[in-house]
């Protein structure tokens, strides 16, 4: 799998969001892309995702152009947008049952995620019974059953209280281990990037302009002390110096 970004550009109105961003990346990639808010990153996801189009450019994947939502392409938001009304199970199927496959097709599909996500024994609950962390879990694996070739991410933990979301990044982080999906993962946290992404994109301030891209060669599994790692620690600071500006 193969994403190409060429030469994209996207206004809205006089204002400028993303400025020439030229980009590829190859399939299993975790990708994180910071910026300071309003930098256009989440544009830059939108794009990705097909809810919007480019002003100029285009985005390719596998060689074929995307300026439309596909089933190629999922999107995990920072609120979770489960069902109240539907289970847990019910929830993850939702997806799956606006496109092709039985009942049963979709019910195994929920059952064979939900030891994955940590969430064995939940299939029946309610979100509202469920923590904030867990809700998100039930969104990561609606989108995970749709088989994407691409997961985006945007800033799906940011809602959620500091200790649930290092718990949050460390589950992500195990999750790709297994499944070595592509993700695209949006953030302003200099932390949260450096610790799950295999490759770190920084935006400059609006407009968006691509001022770092560089491999994150940190080993895996990753824990908390990665913070102390000299890479880690180079990296952070190098960001830093791109957002302070």
């Amino acid at each position: 799998m193969n994403i190409v970004i060429d030469s994209l550009y996207k206004t809205f109105g006089s204002a400028t969001a993303l400025e020439n961003i030229n980009l590829q990346f190859e399939g299993g990639e975790f990708i994180t892309v910071l910026g300071s808010s309003g930098c256009g990153k989440t544009t830059l996801l939108h794009l990705l995702a097909g809810l919007t189009t480019p002003t100029k450019g285009a985005i390719y994947i596998d060689g074929e152009q995307k300026d439309r939502p596909g089933a190629d392409r999922v999107v995990v938001f920072q609120q979770p947008g489960l069902f109240p009304w539907l289970s847990v199970e019910e929830n993850i199927e939702f997806g799956l049952s606006l496109h092709s496959g039985t009942k049963a097709s979709r019910r195994k599909a929920s059952s064979d995620i939900l030891p994955i996500i940590g969430l064995e024994g939940f299939a029946s609950h309610k979100p509202y019974e469920l923590s904030g962390g867990m809700q998100q879990r039930v969104a990561i694996a609606r989108a995970l059953v749709m088989k994407p070739k691409v997961l985006l991410m945007d800033e799906p933990f940011g809602a959620l209280d500091a200790q649930t979301r290092a718990s949050m990044q460390s589950f992500l982080v195990s999750l790709w281990d297994q499944l070595h999906c592509t993700i695209v993962f949006i953030t302003h946290d200099i932390d949260e990037a450096i610790f799950l992404g295999t490759r770190l994109i920084v935006l400059t301030a609006r407009p968006g302009r691509v001022a770092l891209d560089i491999p994150i060669e940190l080993e895996r599994p990753r824990s908390a002390e990665v913070a102390f790692d000299p890479h880690f620690l180079d990296l952070k600071k190098r960001a830093m110096s791109i957002l302070a500006h």
